[in-house]
């Protein structure tokens, strides 16, 4: 039996939950992907807590780039896809400048020049996350699908130029992962097995030119993921204290804020590329579990967005945002538990830092905006 609007505001039933439905209905806010993604936020600052030794300042200053990032989810999901669409190509291209500005006159920390300044400091290569799958789904919108080869090759342009440049900086883990983000794009077209093969078999001398043009530093983690003991106090120093964290939590762990390697800064960066590793030993295997299930459940509410778009740029945008956010997650988990080389990738959403977590809530509001206009794309 329904309820009159008399009888809810005399009871109070309903009311409010319908209120709330219709303002995340009104800002094109998507319910299950924000509750998901604010449940991942949570988790992240109760262990960053733990993690920048309950460095109280640190730790605000974490909630104050969270809210940013959240303001930019907001802002992205008020646009529609087609107008993204419309505006993609000059995302990219003005992305692709500013990645040449870097190269002259970007300004230098930790051994790489990475950053540009102005008058708000940040890195070039986060925008291009979002600006190389974009370009890439927009190339193929009205272009016929599955893509034939000549337009692989044409897709393969779009992804390769922001990789060589990001490259350069030199930041390899950042252009590898903007690459994967535009292959998944071409995988979603529904790329052909027979392709894939063939691509596959290129990989192989693709890794050794690669192996070339790699730095010296980079090439001695990959000989270090091979055989971390070889120089245990050097460049295998991490990964070894990164395993003796995770396999030391057990099933429930050492307690919140009671982890030796973390605590003790056995650990390196304990607040970024390695804060798993903190959550392993002080939260053990069940708190592990319980943010990969979260995790998962964003990326699985990303993929039904994709199935439920209503255009081609929409569909292959959506899968692509949702893909390239599990295998940041999937490279940084590998990285601590030392599957893959260190490539200093954060924790999605977890990990302390500002400009990577605002392009990532930008990709997610992408989402949401797809979701909330389905029922607007034309057919």
């Amino acid at each position: 039996m329904r309820l009159t609007e008399t009888q809810r505001l005399v009871t109070g039933k309903a009311a409010p939950l319908g209120d709330f439905t219709r303002l995340l209905r009104r800002l094109h806010i998507d319910g299950p992907l924000l509750g998901g993604l604010l449940l991942i936020c949570a988790f992240g600052l109760v262990v960053l807590y733990s993690a920048v030794g309950e460095d109280m300042r640190l730790w605000v200053n974490q909630v104050v780039r969270l809210s940013v990032a959240l303001v930019a989810m907001l802002v992205a999901a008020q646009f529609s896809p087609d107008f993204l669409r419309r505006w993609t190509p000059w995302a990219y291209l003005g992305g692709l400048v500013l990645l040449a500005l870097v190269l002259v006159t970007g300004e230098v920390g930790q051994g790489a020049r990475r950053w540009l300044d102005l008058g708000i400091r940040f890195q070039p290569s986060e925008i291009m996350k979002l600006a190389v799958p974009m370009m890439a789904a927009w190339y193929l919108h009205d272009r016929h699908i599955p893509p034939r080869l000549g337009q692989i090759a044409i897709i393969a342009l779009i992804i390769v130029a922001p990789t060589v440049l990001i490259a350069r900086q030199p930041d390899l883990g950042t252009a590898l992962l903007i690459a994967a983000s535009g292959v998944i794009v071409i995988i979603l077209a529904g790329l052909s097995i027979r392709l894939m093969l063939a691509l596959a078999l290129l990989s192989v001398p693709g890794a050794y030119a690669l192996w070339n043009f790699m730095q010296d530093y980079q090439k001695q983690r990959v000989l270090t993921l091979l055989n971390p003991d070889s120089d245990p106090l050097g460049a295998g120093y991490n990964i070894i204290q990164s395993k003796i964290a995770i396999g030391s939590g057990g099933l429930f762990g050492k307690g919140w804020t009671n982890g030796s390697q973390a605590q003790l800064e056995f650990l390196p960066e304990r607040d970024t590329d390695f804060i798993f590793a903190v959550m392993g030993e002080e939260l053990g295997l069940l708190g592990v579990l319980t943010l990969l299930t979260l995790y998962m459940f964003v990326v699985a509410r990303g993929l039904f967005i994709a199935i439920q778009a209503h255009s081609t740029y929409a569909r292959l945008l959506a899968g692509s945002i949702s893909l390239t956010f599990f295998v940041y997650v999937f490279v940084n988990t590998a990285m601590v538990t030392g599957l893959v080389p260190v490539v200093g990738i954060p924790l999605p959403l977890v990990s302390f830092g500002g400009t990577s977590m605002v392009t990532l809530m930008a990709g997610f509001g992408i989402l949401m905006s797809i979701h909330s206009h389905r029922k607007l794309l034309p057919q």
